[in-house]
């Protein structure tokens, strides 16, 4: 299996694909999966002639069960590491939940000229977990409720987040996907049961303010209003005001796990972000959406 050795000695697998002279874009996971959840995008866009690469986070996936290292700052030096083995330069970074975090912790420090473009889909940034200075974020008991599931039975709380919030299908009319759902547990089983115990941390308390007002590149904002998973008002709609240049496109009724539900919608609007030419929602609408 092709993996990178990170500066502190971590095996990470990734998977890079197509014409290596064509432009990359670079797919960050979300917790606790790993790089096969983006088999819809890497299809589609490899198909369009870009080279696509993905990788597994420390701990999940195909790379190696560390112990330690599960948190921002290293997921963000890991995939440092990997641009710089593969070389790649001005290349799209897309990341779903707590890949997007781990992009905007990347993008706001990168090499220069490694990044063009940046894409936050349903994901955690700013910052999840409610504070006295963020009151309308998620309880701290609900990450607590994760963690207790994780280390107790973590295969039947897969099971359950697939075939529930993940991919709303408990909503009523919700068309279910049995092979959906296994193919998520089966990545969640695949990683370390620590891996994920710390993860949650990481996505949940991490707070990504000063990485998005520090990022330069444009950066695409896709978030579903019905994300059980990561709120949208409490996200997307702050991250998008926070960044330089940032677009929201907000998707009516898509749940978290859209890219795979939606995903001929989500790569279309990809494509024209990377290629220049999507439209985000009216600026009238983003006003209502952000507090002032």
């Amino acid at each position: 299996m092709p993996t990178i050795t990170t500066r502190d000695g971590t095996e990470i697998f990734y998977k890079d694909w197509g014409p290596k002279d064509a432009r990359p874009i670079v797919f960050h996971h979300g917790w606790p999966l790993s790089a096969d959840d983006w088999d819809a995008q890497l299809m589609f866009f490899l198909a369009k002639g870009y080279r696509v690469i993905a990788h597994d986070r420390r701990g999940h996936g195909r790379s190696a069960q560390v112990s330690e290292g599960h948190d921002m700052d290293h997921y963000a030096a890991d995939v440092a590491d990997l641009a710089a083995a593969l070389d790649l330069k001005d290349a799209v970074h897309a990341g779903h939940s707590t890949g997007g975090g781990e992009v905007a912790h990347y993008v706001a420090r990168a090499e220069p000229g490694r990044v063009a473009k940046a894409v936050l889909i349903s994901a955690v940034p700013p910052i999840m977990v409610k504070s006295d200075s963020n009151p309308g974020g998620t309880p701290i008991e609900v990450f607590d409720g994760y963690r207790a599931g994780v280390a107790a039975n973590r295969a039947q709380i897969y099971l359950d987040v697939a075939s529930g919030p993940f991919y709303g299908f408990n909503r009523d009319g919700a068309t279910v996907s049995e092979g959906v759902i296994r193919n998520w547990w089966r990545q969640g089983m695949m990683g370390g049961i620590k891996a994920h115990y710390d993860g949650i941390k990481a996505f949940s308390e991490t707070d990504f303010t000063e990485d998005l007002k520090a990022i330069d590149v444009p950066v695409l904002v896709m978030h579903g209003d019905d994300d059980q998973i990561v709120p949208y008002a409490d996200s997307a709609p702050l991250s998008a005001k926070l960044l330089k240049n940032g677009t929201l496109k907000t998707y009516a009724g898509f749940p978290h796990g859209m890219c795979t539900t939606h995903a001929d919608t989500i790569n279309a609007d990809l494509l024209a972000f990377i290629e220049g030419s999507l439209q985000g929602d009216d600026a009238s609408s983003q006003r209502e959406a952000v507090p002032a």
